[in-house]
């Protein structure tokens, strides 16, 4: 089923995280089936992509789509990560730098 693999990190908020476990409960019951979080939110995607003209589900993706534009708008006028803040771009995460990995190291 699932011959080609790829690792994802997906960032949700503590409301659909919640919902999504609902989800996830009440098909276990239903089912009599042990349905785990990441089963549930590989269906939500499969299904929200067969559904990728429906008006409904672009608004959504839009919705998001400024929401992010507006965060990164911020980062970058309040300074970035040089706040204290991270840098938002598309999924990269600071890391430890370089130089802390050679000094521990040591």
């Amino acid at each position: 089923m699932f011959t080609e693999k790829t690792r994802v990190l997906l960032i949700l908020s503590q409301d659909i995280l919640d919902r999504a476990r609902v989800c996830a409960g009440r098909a276990t019951a239903t089912l009599k089936l042990p349905v785990s979080l990441q089963i549930v939110l590989r269906a939500l995607i499969e299904e929200g992509l067969k559904r990728d003209n429906d008006p409904v589900f672009l608004a959504n993706v839009e919705g998001q789509a400024k929401a992010v534009r507006q965060m990164r708008s911020v980062a970058r006028r309040d300074g970035g990560a040089a706040g204290g803040q991270w840098a938002l771009r598309s999924g990269v995460l600071p890391g430890p730098s370089p130089r802390g990995a050679q000094r521990r190291r040591r």
